[in-house]
């Protein structure tokens, strides 16, 4: 068991080559449908301050909310579906659920709520759902998943009224949940008043700004997605990187270095700058768009740098990777992305879960 536990846990890393210009790109649906996020994380070589539309960006990102022990039959109750969840994008999710052992739940802006229930849950509430992926011989967990705009679901139906009583009086459910809103048009709605009788606490993201120095860094070309000896290295060598590079982790391998015997991987070069910025909390899709947006034009003007890179991290813990797609923790719960972004409008996606999650789109 002991030997199980010291190996490095599979993945699944899908990576794409395409570019900005391409009208068959599909990087803003990547970004669109991948929901809950907590860091996003931009990496621009050779550059010793944050650009000015940055910042600019970083501080539109908006407020989000934690609602304490919150009963789930009030995200269907027909006042908010209706001042709230018909009236923009809304997104929640269950925090600090355990997605392989705790009751978790996330509404997405499509309007379904997802459920991922233990075994004995399932049974009690009595709703439709499916065996989730991570199930062995002896099925533990559920998927419900509820469409909460479909017609069948209007107030007042069998449906709907099966629905709130299995929630609010068969099998109450309450979790803690991180809660913010994209309004589709203008509106006095607020998420802190109307939850108001349950601790709603207002959070802002906190974000971060470092300046790395004389670090090793890998040689890529945006044509060479798969590297070429002893010219360029491939996309996963350079993800690697990225990660060891934005924790801030030394890639010499010095002997006298105990934490860490990672290298860069070569071709390298050392870059004699780099500007990291990060932000931290509830992020919302909406906002990620606009920020690769910016970085598309960052080479509108000419700079030093061949490529930038943006990196988003979802949720350990979330049922969802994208879209509807069912995610799990396994060993690691990796659920991000990364955008490497090149002079030229080309870019590479890649796309990590683990390796019992569904393949990325």
């Amino acid at each position: 068991m002991y030997s199980n536990l010291e190996k490095t846990p599979r993945h699944l890393l899908v990576c794409e080559k395409s570019n900005f210009k391409n009208e068959k790109s599909r990087h803003g649906i990547h970004v669109e449908n991948h929901y809950f996020n907590y860091r996003v994380s931009v990496l621009i070589p050779e550059c010793g301050a944050l650009p000015a539309g940055l910042s600019t960006i970083g501080s539109s990102f908006g407020k989000y909310y934690l609602v304490k022990n919150l009963p789930v039959y009030e995200i269907v109750e027909q006042q908010f579906l209706d001042l709230c969840v018909k009236k923009g994008s809304f997104y929640a999710l269950s925090y600090n659920t355990r997605i392989d052992q705790d009751n978790s739940a996330a509404l997405i802006p499509a309007g379904k709520l997802i459920l991922s229930v233990d075994k004995d849950t399932y049974e009690e509430l009595g709703l439709e759902g499916q065996q989730s992926q991570y199930s062995h011989k002896a099925v533990m967990r559920h998927i419900i998943t509820i469409d909460l705009t479909d017609a069948s679901f209007a107030p007042g139906t069998k449906k709907y009224k099966r629905v709130v009583w299995a929630l609010k009086e068969k099998k109450p459910l309450a979790c803690d949940f991180l809660m913010a809103w994209h309004p589709s048009g203008e509106g006095d709605f607020s998420l802190s008043s109307y939850f108001a009788k349950y601790q709603c606490k207002e959070h802002t993201p906190s974000v971060s700004t470092k300046i790395l120095r004389d670090i090793p860094s890998p040689v890529i070309k945006s044509g060479e997605l798969k590297g070429k000896p002893e010219e360029s290295c491939d996309s996963q060598e350079f993800l690697d990187w990225l990660g060891a590079a934005s924790a801030d982790i030394d890639c010499n391998n010095e002997a006298s270095s105990f934490l860490s015997t990672y290298c860069c991987p070569e071709p390298s070069i050392v870059m004699g700058q780099a500007c990291l910025w990060t932000v931290t909390g509830f992020l919302l899709p909406e906002k990620i768009c606009m920020l690769l947006e910016q970085l598309r034009h960052y080479f509108d003007e000419p700079k030093l740098a061949h490529w930038t890179a943006l990196t988003v991290h979802g949720f350990a813990d979330s049922p969802v990777s994208w879209g509807v797609a069912e995610h799990g923790f396994h060993k690691g719960g990796e659920n991000l992305y990364n955008f490497v972004i090149f002079r030229n409008h080309d870019y590479w996606l890649q796309m990590a879960v683990g390796t019992q999650d569904g393949c990325p789109p």
